[in-house]
């Protein structure tokens, strides 16, 4: 189920096989799954720093600080989406976490506002936009979450 929701959410989330999202969630330091009625109707999964995932967003993030997580996708069903499942989902990730940053990246160029306006509205502030291929730009942002 958290293929197809991946899968659902292309572009917003990369393309990906089963088995590389399986590696993913192997090296995820958080992986959840938000359920309505035992159906899976979105998913996230965060790494920590210093894993093999070889990411050029994760590495931007891995280059420039030692304490945080990076979450790597999240993905909600179109049925749910705008329902707060994807705040859920982070309040979840900030309970749990141990650092103390909250990295992530959202596309600008083609620009997603809806992920921007959701990420501002839950406290991430962008540092910086890069091209990471001709016509792609991201914007990397961070949210403080301890001390």
């Amino acid at each position: 189920m958290v293929w197809a929701i991946n899968q659902e959410n292309i572009p917003a989330v990369g393309e990906e096989t089963v088995e590389v999202l399986a590696s993913l969630h192997a090296m995820s330091s958080i992986s959840l799954v938000a359920e309505v009625d035992s159906v899976v109707v979105g998913f996230c999964m965060v790494l920590s720093p210093h894993t093999t995932y070889r990411s050029p967003n994760y590495l931007y993030f891995c280059e420039r600080y030692e304490d945080f997580i990076y979450l790597d996708r999240v993905a909600v069903t179109s049925d749910y989406q705008g329902a707060g499942v994807g705040a859920a989902l982070y309040r979840k990730v900030e309970q749990m976490a141990e650092a103390s940053l909250f990295a992530l990246e959202v596309n600008t160029k083609p620009r997603n506002e809806g992920s921007l306006r959701f990420h501002t509205r839950e406290g991430f502030t962008l540092l910086e936009e890069v091209e990471t291929r001709p016509g792609k730009m991201v914007g990397f942002m961070i949210k403080k979450l301890k001390g």
